[in-house]
């Protein structure tokens, strides 16, 4: 399946969980931030993805890392996560996009940490996963 491909299908569960404008879902578009994601959304656009690219059980965790989010005193301080934080951060998150994690890096605070996650990193997700199930 091509990134194209990927993208499309994605693009359709986002805008169909989300009840997005499909102008709206592009690959930069921040699910939270700009699509008005809330955390039971996410729930649904796991399960559509099982579904839609036959992924099999996907854990919340390995796609939103709860010992980020639960704000682990070793990962997280004074709302800011940690170099350990940051190290751990790109461990669970292979997929996230380099260069985000980097610009994110420079000023982390945990209530910023939503803007990581774009239609595209979910796509880059997909890939992953397809390519790990072969």
């Amino acid at each position: 399946m091509t990134n194209d491909e990927i993208l499309t299908k994605v693009t359709g569960i986002l805008e169909d969980a989300l009840g997005a404008d499909p102008a709206d879902v592009t690959p930069q578009a921040r699910l939270m931030g700009d699509l008005n994601a809330e955390s039971i959304d996410f729930l649904d656009i796991i399960f559509r993805l099982e579904k839609e690219f036959g992924l099999g059980k996907i854990d919340r965790n390995e796609l939103f890392p709860e010992s980020i989010f639960q704000g682990d005193p070793s990962l997280v301080k004074d709302g800011v996560i940690t170099p350990e934080g940051l190290t751990e951060l790109r461990q669970k998150m292979p997929f996230a996009e380099p260069a985000a994690v980097d610009t994110f890096a420079k000023n982390p605070k945990l209530d910023a940490i939503g803007d990581l996650f774009t239609v595209n990193l979910i796509v880059r997700f997909v890939e992953m996963k397809l390519k790990a199930k072969g």
